[in-house]
């Protein structure tokens, strides 16, 4: 986009409500915790009034990919576990947008996993939701990573056989780490506030969302939705704000200070409570982006050089040759 491009829409600043960000009807069973979290994410972007051009939503495949089909903003629907890599390269030509990216626990933590753990390493400014329901769901229920010892899916009739993989200790081992989440599509205020904390985060933010799959394992989390004492709340000045209203609903609450990292590998490691907040986050960390001046690089003038410069590897040049009777 030219400068005057830019100065002209920054002149004529829209504002934009919740319908602005709308696109089609999710086709999401009801009561998928992806509605929840496509709900919350238009808040934020109706919150924080981003502009759809400048807004990306990419992801990978699975039922929580369908994500950019409803969302009024500029979209990737990529392909099995590649959905970072598409990411990444979007914010490298394109610093200046607002980057998203939306990913199944298989998606991400099995196919997708060399590419996860590196982009925690990269720390590039983006925000990943990773939408947990600790099974395959648009294949049709077989176990995936997450699944809990002992799941029984086609894949596994008799129980699956190994514990379950945790998605944040694994993000909190990996240098460059900088901002690390747990909530549950259940509680939409802490939902909505998380994304908007990791949204408002320089660098890599990686938000687990344990949501709820109506359609194969329906009443995984019945236990943490009837009993509010097993939902451990995270706060504290520099995380989590609480509400008087989520005080006084869900009482197991903990103070829990988000620059302590090994704290955080600490709470990170339990799942009954299940920890829900902020668990680490540091600004400090260098956006990979910034370090390779992103942008910068694309010029029009840089890669049509480029492309001359590869063209010359190939051109046949015309040799002076000797015609009889020249």
């Amino acid at each position: 986009m030219n400068t005057a491009t830019e100065c002209l829409l920054r002149m004529v600043e829209e504002h934009h409500e919740l319908e602005d960000y709308q696109s089609g009807v999710p086709r999401w069973c009801t009561g998928c915790g992806d509605n929840a979290i496509l709900s919350a994410v238009q808040r934020l972007c109706r919150d924080e009034n981003l502009r759809p051009e400048k807004t990306v939503f990419v992801s990978g495949i699975g039922c929580s990919s369908r994500f950019p089909h409803y969302m009024r903003t500029y979209g990737f629907h990529g392909i099995h576990g590649r959905a970072l890599p598409i990411a990444e390269g979007v914010k490298m030509t394109r610093p200046d947008l607002h980057v998203f990216v939306n990913t199944g626990d298989g998606d991400c933590c099995s196919i997708g996993a060399a590419h996860w753990i590196h982009a925690v390493r990269y720390n590039m400014n983006m925000t990943l939701m990773l939408h947990d329901n600790q099974i395959y769901g648009l294949t049709k229920m077989q176990a995936s990573p997450t699944s809990p010892l002992g799941t029984k899916s086609n894949t596994t009739p008799r129980g699956s056989y190994l514990d379950a993989l945790n998605p944040l200790t694994v993000t909190l081992g990996v240098q460059n780490v900088s901002f690390v989440a747990q909530v549950v599509d259940w509680i939409p205020e802490v939902l909505h506030a998380v994304v908007k904390a990791a949204f408002h985060h320089k660098g890599f933010s990686f938000i687990r969302i344990i949501q709820r799959c109506p359609e194969w394992l329906p009443r995984l989390f019945e236990p943490w939705l009837h009993d509010t004492g097993r939902i451990l709340l995270l706060h504290h000045e520099q995380g989590l704000q609480l509400s008087a209203g989520l005080a006084k609903t869900y009482p197991n609450q903990q103070l829990h200070d988000p620059s302590n990292i090994h704290r955080a590998r600490e709470v990170a490691s339990g799942t009954d409570p299940i920890p829900v907040g902020i668990l680490y986050r540091n600004p400090e960390v260098p956006c990979y982006e910034e370090t390779r001046h992103a942008g910068q690089l694309h010029t029009p003038e840089y890669v049509r050089a480029g492309l001359e410069a590869e063209f010359d590897k190939f051109t046949v040049w015309p040799q002076e040759a000797t015609r009889p009777g020249a």
